[in-house]
């Protein structure tokens, strides 16, 4: 065999091991690491049209949020390439224990896909059961609760004694978490997270005519 086609083997052999090779979310190139502690890992996922991720495999508690409306095309390993249809503010959570996932995505639209993949690392395990705040309610399981703010929801509503808890904004100008214990204001943007730790004390506040979408991922 000569060393031109010796190579070009080689190189068809590398190509089909990177393609078929699968890693833990965490560790795919397109989910990006942005925040991790004793009780989350936060995975920030941008894929352009046309680009594909790796074979990757979930397996732990997770919480999704789509920030925009994508056509997405996904392989489960063994399976055909199936068109997913997502839209922007769908918030969903799957515990993958019993039904541990291994696919690939590719985005099949004109547009970016951008998705954050909350991975559960702990329970917070509060002394006394928390009831849900006086927001929309989007899903109540054993591990976390999901709301929804919108328009009518920002009363500056004071928080504290809560759980670990994701604010992500899918929509809307920007709102502004005010700290009242640091006295100190962060501004979320849109497609942008804010975590706030066990025992924080803070409200929301947005303007009045500015249509924001902001989602609450609260760890139980």
């Amino acid at each position: 065999m000569s060393r031109k086609i010796k190579l070009l083997v080689t190189i068809l052999y590398m190509h089909t091991a990177v393609l078929t090779a699968q890693v833990q979310v965490s560790k795919e190139p397109f989910h990006q690491n942005v925040l991790e502690n004793k009780y989350i890992r936060l995975l920030d996922v941008w894929i352009k049209p046309g680009d594909t991720s790796m074979l990757h495999i979930h397996s732990t508690p997770s919480l999704f949020l789509h920030f925009t409306s994508t056509d997405v095309c996904v392989q489960t390993k063994g399976k055909a390439w199936e068109k997913n249809k997502n839209i922007a503010g769908n918030a969903s959570y799957r515990s993958f224990v019993n039904d541990t996932v291994v696919h690939r995505v590719s985005d099949c639209d004109t547009v970016p896909f951008h998705v954050t993949d909350i991975e559960i690392l702990s329970s917070y395990k509060p002394t006394t059961a928390l009831k849900p705040l006086p927001f929309t309610v989007l899903f109540d399981n054993e591990k976390a609760i999901a709301y929804r703010l919108s328009r009518t929801s920002f009363n500056s509503q004071l928080i504290n004694g809560r759980g670990p808890i994701v604010a992500e904004l899918v929509a809307g100008n920007e709102v502004i978490c005010y700290d009242t214990i640091n006295k100190k204001s962060t501004t979320i943007r849109t497609g942008k997270y804010l975590y706030l730790k066990p025992g924080s004390s803070f409200y929301f506040s947005a303007k009045e005519n500015e249509k924001n979408n902001l989602v609450l991922f609260e760890i139980k």
